[in-house]
């Protein structure tokens, strides 16, 4: 029998991760659906994940997204990804995560970031040696903001009606952190 894993850490996903999430994000969804686009009811399903899943790791195949989950205690609690990766002289790549209720303010979300940040500006081949990384959150998440700001990204602007996040277009506060 392995020891139990203590701790917060990054993995890659697989598509075995499809049922945890499914019930990781059917069991928080009051929790998470003011920061999140609406979702139709496949998304709660592992089918539905599964299918999120293999695009996601194709994408990462093709050298365009990083999917993580994460974990806390041997337990996935979360998701983190590097999306629209963009390689030549931009060298940047844009952070999302959300990580349970459960485990929200105990600093789970801060280190996965952390860790997310120290394989983003590592050199290759263990690192992906990237220059820049931004992340957006809604005006009022200000414990996303503090997860932002602990790991070093800097406040940039707002931009207005950003993205459409719980049925409308909200604006966001924009972050940057470079290698």
């Amino acid at each position: 029998m392995s020891p139990r894993r203590t701790g917060t850490a990054l993995r890659l996903v697989t598509e075995r991760d499809a049922a945890a999430l499914a019930g990781l994000l059917s069991g928080n969804w009051s929790f998470l659906a003011p920061f999140e686009p609406e979702r139709g009811p496949e998304h709660f399903t592992a089918d539905g994940q599964a299918r999120l899943l293999r695009h996601a790791l194709s994408e990462h195949a093709a050298g365009r997204v990083v999917p993580w989950v994460v974990e806390h205690d041997g337990e996935l609690v979360g998701r983190l990804t590097l999306s629209s990766l963009v390689r030549g002289p931009f060298q940047s790549a844009d952070v999302g995560y959300f990580v349970a209720e459960a485990v929200n303010g105990r600093g789970v979300a801060t280190t996965a970031v952390a860790q997310a940040v120290a394989a983003a500006f590592a050199p290759p081949p263990g690192g992906l040696g990237l220059h820049r990384l931004q992340a957006a959150t809604l005006l009022s998440n200000s414990a996303s903001q503090a997860v932002l700001q602990r790991n070093g990204f800097e406040r940039i602007g707002v931009a207005r009606r950003y993205l459409r996040i719980a049925g409308s277009w909200q604006d966001h506060v924009l972050y940057q952190r470079t290698a």
